[in-house]
């Protein structure tokens, strides 16, 4: 097993490795869109489940749907939706 001393000098020297070598931006730029792309997809749909709750209107929140509508925008919510009214 490792001390707690082993494992603070192997965080420290990554640490140091990675101020000299520099993080990989492109995959934490992506990352970081990603989740803000699925933030204002979940948005979206509270939004729809909100308004559209009057007409009874309510597409599930999942991964699924959060994908679709945080990715595509309000084209994908507005397909949501279509497919909720027209298909199921």
């Amino acid at each position: 097993m490792l001390g707690s001393t082993w494992v603070i000098s192997i965080m420290v020297g990554l640490i140091i490795l990675l101020l000299f070598v520099g993080a990989p931006v492109k995959p934490l730029r992506f990352i970081a869109n990603s989740t803000v792309k699925l933030g204002i997809g979940i948005l979206l749909l509270f939004f729809l489940n909100v308004f559209g709750g009057a007409v009874g209107l309510h597409i599930p929140i999942n991964l699924f749907t959060v994908a679709i509508s945080g990715f595509l925008g309000l084209f994908g919510v507005a397909s949501l939706a279509a497919i909720h009214l027209f298909i199921i």
